[in-house]
């Protein structure tokens, strides 16, 4: 077991674990945000950005510091290692800096979008972004296509984290679109108007962290803070049948994978779950899920949030004279 200290917590993690891991092994305020990252597809993160923390000791081998600001998501721990977060003036400006930037191209498509509510990129901006943007060149600019059946590709909103592309890689057996060109012209597309249509195409939508992909289904039926998600399972062949059912009443608006506190698929669902199955007589209801309250999905509005002060060392705090 490795020992690592993040943002003055000490905890032991396995070899092989990364910071971001151990950090959410620790939980709290203290894990960094992840756009990309996705602990059940390999090989991803790296791309965001947004989980840049600063390691001040990289082991008690080696007691130097990084020269420069990591990726917790795929920066191994090291035995000794010390890393801050929350606590470093330079991450949470780093931090700002990725937002203004991921957020360089992205309309303000919020009051249409359908992920608003629940999406990562609205999260992010609201607690490390700034109040004002210094970007003044004109945006990229897509048309809206589908890019299957029941899946809407809006490339405009696209933070390219690739998700959507692993989803197609380690879950169907041939996948279709990926992404095409390189540097600021890279963009999400299928291969020759190619359609995504296997059956496990849907979760795309759910990984997507913004409103690039979205449900056709679903598309301007209703907010998410106006529908009750319940726990729900079925008898599927396909898949372990357990999902969360968006209701309005006894209508279902919509089928989604459950979601950890992390907002990653505990389990994958396949598209016969996803969009054939709306009727309620088609689920066993289980019961309300719980709803995350840092979110505007929890009645219209986020909560207040408190930025952490610097925390010292218990050596290096000055104790009161007498």
């Amino acid at each position: 077991m490795l020992k690592i200290t993040i943002d003055n917590i000490t905890t032991e993690v396995e070899e092989g674990t990364t910071i971001l891991q151990a950090a959410r092994k620790i939980g709290g305020k203290i894990v960094p945000p992840a756009m990309c990252y996705y602990s059940k597809l390999k090989g991803s993160g790296g791309k965001c950005r947004s989980c840049l923390v600063k390691v001040s000791r990289n082991s008690t081998v080696d007691s130097k510091p990084t020269s420069k600001l990591v990726a917790s998501c795929s920066t191994p721990v090291q035995d000794g290692m010390i890393v801050q977060n929350i606590t470093s003036p330079e991450v949470l400006e780093a931090r700002k800096a990725i937002v203004e930037f991921l957020l360089i191209n992205h309309p303000l498509d919020c009051p249409v979008c359908d992920q608003a509510g629940e999406c990562d990129l609205q999260d992010l901006s609201f607690e490390h972004g700034l109040e004002t943007t210094r970007y003044e060149e004109e945006r990229r600019e897509f048309n809206q296509i589908d890019i299957g059946e029941n899946i809407k590709l809006h490339m405009n909103r696209c933070i390219l984290c690739y998700r959507c592309v692993y989803v197609a890689d380690q879950l169907t057996e041939k996948r279709v679109h990926g992404v095409l060109f390189r540097g600021d012209a890279s963009e999400i597309g299928t291969y020759i108007g190619n359609v995504v249509d296997n059956d496990f195409s849907g979760n795309v939508i759910d990984v997507c962290p913004v409103g690039a992909l979205t449900d056709k289904t679903f598309r301007f039926k209703s907010r998410v803070w106006f529908v009750n998600p319940m726990n729900v399972h079925r008898s599927c062949t396909k898949c372990s049948g357990k999902a969360a059912a968006w209701m309005f009443g006894d209508e279902i608006y919509r089928i989604t994978g459950r979601k950890d506190k992390y907002g990653e698929l505990e389990e994958f669902i396949c598209n016969e779950c996803r969009f054939d199955k709306k009727d309620k007589k088609d689920w066993v209801i289980e019961g309300p899920r719980k709803i995350d309250r840092h979110s505007v999905i929890s009645q219209n509005h986020y909560e207040k949030i408190v930025k952490q002060s610097i925390i010292k060392p218990l050596e290096e705090r000055t104790e009161p004279q007498e």
